[in-house]
């Protein structure tokens, strides 16, 4: 469950759109719909390409490819980019949930400029209007785990209830802490959900230290006495996961990176794969690796089948 947001990833000349919007490159920075169009308009003349996105739907995605069944708790608009995230899930294999709103559907633009960095200028739309009345436990039934992305959190009432009907619904929770500033924003309310909700705690070292106050090491220990395991993503050093009162260190998968956009979500993915094979953590961990270290390659958050054949058959070699 998350935001449901269309990526819009543009290929830029040059950078003078960035200093005309006041978009600090490298930055995620949101944006009204006015501002979102001229922006779109203004690089009317360059390639771009769609996906359907969003950190849990890229999480999502990778499970999917993984041969998962999947499915995606949304909200988009009435129009042609909900219609296109709707139809991009289904042909992705994902059972879309996608509640109509009556304003547009959220979307990122991902502007790639020449030397691969991406800037975001995301309007959120329809996606942050998913609400408590849209829940209902029958969403839930036939699932086994529930992944939600930390970006929910800043509606606390629909956050709870989706965590409840999971745990009526006797599925495991998954949640990733998404962003350090979100963390510190929602810190109690944090600690609160993971103590009495959630299996499997996902966050980078900056998330988990603005959680806890502590460095990756003791916060995997910290957080490990309320959730069952953690991971501790540490980028190019890898990630720490605690599990059984134990803490292991995982390593990447060399790589030679362009775009860190979707490692975390495809690290998630990877990690849930195994869990879900009944694979031990270290196996788990070594999976993610391999996901967030191919990705981290190409620009944007999705790769072709052929590349995911590739990694099948890595994952397939490890998982004997």
């Amino acid at each position: 469950m998350g935001n449901a947001l269309v990526d819009i990833i543009t290929k830029l000349k040059d950078d003078k759109v960035l200093n005309a919007f006041g978009l600090p490159k490298g930055s995620m920075t949101l944006v009204d719909l006015d501002t979102s169009n001229y922006i779109n308009a203004e690089t009317s003349g360059v390639h771009k390409q769609k996906a359907s996105g969003g950190s849990a739907a890229n999480t999502i995605h990778g499970l999917s490819h993984m041969g998962v069944e999947t499915g995606f708790i949304g909200k988009v608009g009435d129009d042609d980019l909900g219609n296109f995230f709707r139809k991009d899930m289904k042909n992705n294999k994902i059972n879309p949930i996608l509640f109509k709103s009556i304003n547009e559907t959220g979307r990122a633009l991902a502007l790639i400029s020449t030397d691969s960095e991406r800037t975001f200028a995301t309007y959120l739309g329809a996606a942050v209007e998913l609400s408590v009345e849209d829940l209902a436990s029958n969403i839930f039934e036939g699932y086994n785990y529930l992944y939600v992305e930390g970006y929910l959190v800043q509606d606390h009432d629909l956050l709870e209830k989706a965590l409840r009907l999971a745990k009526k619904n006797k599925l495991k929770i998954c949640i990733d802490l998404s962003s350090f500033n979100i963390v510190d924003d929602h810190k109690d309310f944090f600690l609160e959900i993971i103590k009495d909700f959630v299996d499997i705690v996902f966050g980078n070292n900056q998330e988990t230290e603005s959680l806890t106050g502590k460095k990756p090491e003791e916060a995997a220990v910290a957080l490990g006495e309320m959730a069952e395991i953690v991971v501790v993503k540490l980028g190019a050093e890898g990630s720490l996961i605690r599990a059984n009162n134990k803490t292991v260190r995982i390593g990447v998968r060399p790589s030679k990176p362009i775009d860190t956009t979707g490692a975390g979500d495809l690290y998630a993915a990877g990690f849930l794969y195994g869990l879900i094979h009944g694979m031990s953590v270290e196996k788990c961990g070594q999976i993610g690796a391999i996901l967030s270290g191919k990705v981290i390659e190409i620009n944007g958050a999705k790769m072709e089948e052929a590349t995911w054949e590739n990694l099948r058959r890595e994952i397939k070699a490890i998982s004997v």
